[in-house]
């Protein structure tokens, strides 16, 4: 466990004190709601995301140029799936420290991801070469 991850639950719970000295059971009840939603909301936009990815091939996206301009370090990678709507397609080992995806559009161009601990650490575009002779009549 990471330290934000320490942070949140000391966090939960000095709120769930906080409830508790304020009003008792109710004050509890009302915090333990609220994380409850918390959570069903994350859970909704977890699974939308993966439905929607799902239903797309996997490591395909529309442009990769855009997906360039898009990212930035630290985005996490169920962010970076609802930006490209597909599952990227998998470079790295399974059990790697760290995860390469790739997204390649129509274009062949794509873009090499690299996630650690589940944010993005690095990325790169790379596109085809162009033609480097002119097109006949030009």
């Amino acid at each position: 466990m990471n330290w934000q991850r320490w942070m949140v639950v000391l966090g939960a719970v000095a709120l769930g004190a906080g409830a508790w000295r304020a009003g008792g059971w109710q004050g509890l009840a009302l915090v333990g709601s609220g994380l409850v939603l918390w959570f069903l909301l994350y859970y909704t936009r977890l699974i939308t995301v993966m439905k929607r990815a799902s239903e797309r091939p996997i490591g395909h996206i529309g442009s990769a140029v855009m997906l360039n301009a898009r990212l930035k370090p630290g985005l996490s990678l169920l962010h970076v799936l609802a930006l490209t709507r597909s599952l990227g397609q998998r470079l790295s080992p399974e059990g790697s420290e760290r995860e390469l995806y790739r997204w390649t559009d129509a274009g062949q161009s794509h873009v090499t991801t690299e996630f650690l601990n589940g944010r993005l650490v690095r990325w790169q575009l790379e596109r085809p070469p162009a033609d480097t002779e002119p097109a006949p009549g030009a």
